[in-house]
């Protein structure tokens, strides 16, 4: 039922968003600070560290691990090197699989939060996020199809 739920509320939330457009946005225009299980939006000010990674057609983002130490804020520059959208998205395995399987019956669905980035071919895109929890957690790319190929990687939060 819990699932039901929540397929649903996504699917109401897919019809109200708009396509991806060549023009997708790499980051939101306005900073929502939500804390998720995962962490919080970060002040690109307050990031002692940038991460580059890089997006590729294969289906695979480099570095596809990244290690974070509990209440850093990282600077994430995504690099698209491919001739596709691509997206980076945070969360929890359990919370990408269902978006992702979402994602694959509304494939035209925009998401804009700020963890997630759409990087157009040959562009850039940024997300700041300061990893507040410790644990593992997801990331992965929702456009369908680049999830089921394998295009996800893991952020290992250790603790302070």
């Amino acid at each position: 039922m819990k699932t039901l739920i929540t397929t649903l509320a996504l699917a109401l939330l897919a019809a109200s968003a708009h396509a991806h457009g060549e023009h997708a946005p790499s980051a939101p225009t306005v900073l929502k600070k939500e804390q998720k299980p995962w962490g919080i939006a970060g002040e690109r000010r307050t990031a002692k560290r940038t991460v580059e990674i890089k997006m590729s057609d294969d289906m695979r983002f480099t570095p596809s691990r990244i290690e974070v130490r509990q209440g850093e804020t990282l600077r994430l520059v995504m690099r698209n090197g491919g001739a596709v959208l691509h997206e980076l998205v945070i969360g929890t395995r359990q919370e990408l699989e269902e978006h992702a399987a979402l994602m694959q019956k509304f494939p035209g669905m925009e998401h804009d939060e700020p963890y997630m980035a759409h990087v157009p071919p040959g562009q850039t895109g940024e997300i700041v996020w300061t990893f507040n929890r410790a644990g593992e957690f997801d990331f992965a790319c929702l456009i369908a199809g680049h999830f089921q190929a394998g295009m996800r990687g893991k952020f290992i939060v250790r603790a302070s």
